[in-house]
């Protein structure tokens, strides 16, 4: 069972390569993507190629230099600081939700107290 959910994993996570590399993954769906990255060396190496290859031939029509290499790296790099500010984010915005509940039980216990007593 394991092996087939890995299978389905990897398959989304490599039609997810192209909107990675152009930079198109929602803030979500580049977690899920880059969580995936860092488990499995078989998408990781289908990343490497796709990207070498998109980014590459890109490049050799511009007529730029490139070390692709590095190109990549600084593309998950960026990818990485994005999902962290992504989780950073979202963690905070979890716990303003919950003062936010807290606070407004706080006023219904004082409220009832008020008119209770």
């Amino acid at each position: 069972m394991k092996k087939n959910k890995e299978r389905l994993q990897c398959i989304h996570a490599t039609k997810m390569i192209p909107a990675f590399i152009l930079r198109e993954l929602s803030c979500r769906e580049l977690e899920r993507f880059m969580e995936h990255m860092e488990e499995c060396e078989n998408c990781k190496e289908e990343l490497s190629i796709q990207f070498l290859v998109e980014v590459g031939l890109n490049s050799l029509e511009a007529g730029n230099t490139f070390d692709l290499q590095e190109e990549l790296n600084t593309a998950l790099e960026e990818a990485r600081k994005k999902v962290k500010i992504y989780r950073f984010f979202h963690h905070g915005l979890f716990i303003l939700e919950c003062i936010g509940i807290a606070a407004v039980l706080l006023l219904a216990v004082l409220f009832v107290l008020n008119f209770a007593g």
